[in-house]
């Protein structure tokens, strides 16, 4: 099985941490390719970011679908571009956000989603309405810093995540927490022992989830919504 994770965003440090925690979750007979939006913003904090990255995204599923990809993970957690993305793509396209509230939904009652800046969190709380799970999801956080912090050795980051993380079990009374950002992905393991409750990622979620439906024989339906895009 061929799976390709997409860094919706510029920065190759990026895309090589979130590439790392696709591979160490997936199966022995999955190949992880990673592929990184050049040309788009560094970061996506926001809607003009997301504009902005959205055709450097699709030029990239573009690329894979030729590549014969058998599923690709969109791997910024504000799903972008996430309805052309699946229609340009025969496989299934999975988002780290739709996906991280799945999971979250199915191992807890209740959970909180800890992002970067105070920005992305409307973004977000449209996301959770959109996905159905504004039922339980108890609050989206954001840790106050800049998605690149998590890529600056000797920074903070880490520790204010985690700092959010412990006011979101005492202040929501969550049963998980969801991570609100790609760059965090490596923080999984060392979060969910630090504060007692399980941390989920998006990305590892979205491996797992990706090589599901194509071992199920599932790809994206081609009837309605997500049909090829007409020739214009």
């Amino acid at each position: 099985m061929k799976l390709v994770v997409i860094n919706p965003n510029s920065t190759t440090s990026m895309t090589d941490k979130i590439v790392a925690s696709a591979r160490a979750v997936a199966g022995p007979q999955v190949q992880v390719i990673g592929r990184t939006a050049h040309g788009a913003p560094a970061s996506i904090e926001g809607h003009h970011d997301e504009v902005m990255a959205a055709p450097h995204l699709l030029r990239e599923v573009a690329q894979a679908e030729k590549d014969g990809a058998d599923a690709i993970v969109i791997a910024c957690f504000d799903d972008p571009a996430i309805g052309a993305c699946r229609e340009i793509a025969s496989g299934p396209v999975i988002a780290i956000c739709e996906a991280g509230m799945m999971a979250a939904s199915m191992i807890a009652t209740s959970f909180s989603i800890v992002t970067t800046l105070p920005r992305s969190v409307p973004v977000i709380e449209e996301l959770v309405r959109k996905y159905g799970q504004d039922h339980k999801c108890r609050r989206v956080r954001s840790a106050a810093i800049p998605v690149l912090a998590l890529e600056e050795p000797g920074s903070q980051a880490r520790q204010q995540v985690r700092a959010e993380i412990m006011r979101a079990i005492e202040q929501d009374g969550c049963e998980a927490v969801l991570l609100g950002c790609a760059g965090m992905a490596d923080l999984t393991e060392w979060l969910t022992a630090e504060t007692g409750i399980p941390v989920i990622d998006g990305v590892t979620v979205a491996t797992k989830m990706a090589e599901a439906l194509v071992g199920a024989g599932l790809k994206t339906s081609k009837i309605g919504a997500y049909a090829v895009p007409n020739k214009k």
